[in-house]
């Protein structure tokens, strides 16, 4: 006898969550993940559609004598994005939360750290701005000093040569007379004399002019330095405020620099802990996915084993029936007819009157980087939404998994040579008992978003002689 799935791990039995009943509502299990249209990674859908949109219009084929048929471009353009929204929806919502936290923090950290760097770039500027100005503050102060210095002594000089002039001054105002040359010839003065004392006036008289030049020279050159210790003052006064500025831009820069460090170092941990989240995501993505493939592969196994035994079946019932055919033949005299094999409901029909979100196939996990398959065909439909039995059958289990949910199994039989069972995932409750005959279109469950699910959808699986294969090849 083939086993049923939970009994395929015996141990395991009793801590298998099952569904038995056929009417009362069982709450789903908590998921922290929900279906479009709120999702986070939307975005991230749109920026990978566009992607896949522009690498398909990349690679349009070359002129030939047959042009493109536009309608059949956009057609296949259509399914790419189709295909690219899919794969997208295979990502946790919790997961394309965390990557894209992780994204945002860690583009935020690149900008403070970029205005960090430009921050610590003015500082510097500013320092060396701050050297220069204090450098023209000493050199100005020096001058300062200097220009007062000579103005000083300037001064000095002026007033001596005052007092040299006035002296000249008096005594020519004393001498100057035109009694001079009378009182030496009086004096009983020879010529001789007379001539002598004549050339001390004139010389008394050009000590006074010297004595007055000097002294307006003295004062025009005391007025220049005057005038050059303004413009130095006004040079100092300056680069004291240059000075100034740049202390208080230092100041500044200084603590916009502490600041964006601070910013830096607290978007820098928001950082690595969003990395870890994803990490932490990521990982648990990969278990999940670890956890399908080996629910898959045992199933496989054991719808392998089950398909050889029902196909053996099929051909020990043909093979009698051909028989009797026989025996019939040779009684009534005539040759055997055919035998058909087992009466089956032929092709399979839809489980659920909905559209189709996600088809069955390879798909790349934007996050993870890797292909992997989607076993089945995806159907949008609201929680509580009827599931009907795709053929005629017989229910042969049903359990709850993990990734897949509350899983109910229906054996078909051999159809067209094949061993075909249907399975019906993520269901929020069953209608169907394990052991019960189902007809065509008879209501087996209720769509839900059991285990490892993003939104309420039913996800349809078919096996052919044990093998996952793509449903709609049966529909």
């Amino acid at each position: 006898m083939v086993p049923h799935f939970p009994g395929a791990n015996p141990r395991k039995r009793a801590s298998i969550k099952r569904d038995d009943s056929t009417g009362t509502s069982a709450p789903p299990r908590p998921r922290s993940r929900t279906r479009p249209p709120g999702r986070q990674t939307v975005v991230a859908a749109c920026c990978l559609v566009l992607s896949l949109t522009a690498g398909a219009l990349a690679v349009v084929p070359a002129a030939s004598a047959d042009p493109p048929d536009p309608a059949k471009r956009k057609k296949q353009l259509d399914s790419q994005i189709d295909q690219s929204k899919a794969d997208l929806d295979d990502a946790s919502d919790q997961l394309g939360k965390s990557v894209a936290a992780y994204s945002q923090a860690e583009a935020k950290f690149k900008v403070v750290q970029a205005r960090y760097a430009v921050a610590q770039g003015k500082l510097a500027a500013a320092k060396a701005a701050d050297a220069v100005a204090a450098g023209k503050l000493i050199a100005a102060e020096a001058a300062l000093r200097t220009a007062v210095a000579d103005v000083q002594e300037g001064e000095r000089l002026i007033a001596e040569k005052r007092a040299v002039a006035g002296r000249a001054v008096r005594s020519a105002y004393q001498q100057q007379n035109s009694l001079v040359g009378l009182s030496i010839a009086l004096r009983g003065a020879s010529p001789a004399d007379i001539a002598t004392g004549m050339q001390v006036q004139r010389n008394v008289f050009g000590i006074q002019g010297n004595a007055i030049t000097n002294l307006n020279n003295a004062q025009a050159q005391l007025a220049s330095k005057r005038a050059k210790v303004a413009a130095v003052e006004k040079e100092a006064a300056d680069a004291r405020a240059e000075a100034a500025r740049t202390v208080v831009q230092v100041a500044e820069l200084t603590k916009q620099v502490a600041a964006d460090k601070a910013e830096a170092a607290a978007v820098a941990r928001v950082k690595l802990v969003a990395y870890q989240a994803a990490q932490k995501e990521k990982n648990s993505e990969q278990a999940q996915y670890n956890a399908l493939l080996r629910e898959r592969n045992r199933v496989e196994q054991i719808l392998i084993a089950r398909a050889k035994a029902e196909k053996a079946a099929a051909a020990r019932r043909k093979a009698a029936r051909e028989r009797a055919e026989r025996e019939k033949a040779r009684k009534e005299h005539r040759p055997p007819r055919p035998v058909p094999n087992d009466p089956s409901d032929g092709r399979l029909s839809y489980p659920i009157n909905s559209y189709i979100t996600s088809p069955y196939g390879m798909r790349f996990h934007p996050i993870l980087h890797y292909w992997k398959l989607h076993d089945g065909t995806d159907f949008g439909g609201g929680c509580g939404t009827p599931i009907r039995a795709a053929a005629g059958g017989v229910v042969t289990d049903k359990y709850y998994n993990g990734g897949y949910g509350n899983r109910l199994f229906i054996s078909h039989g051999v159809i067209d040579g094949s061993s075909i069972t249907t399975v019906y995932n993520h269901l929020s409750r069953y209608k169907a008992r394990v052991g019960e005959r189902v007809r065509r279109g008879e209501i087996i469950g209720y769509v839900g978003t059991t285990g490892y699910s993003t939104g309420c959808h039913l996800h349809f699986m078919v096996y052919q002689d044990g093998r996952v294969v793509n449903p709609m090849k049966w529909l």
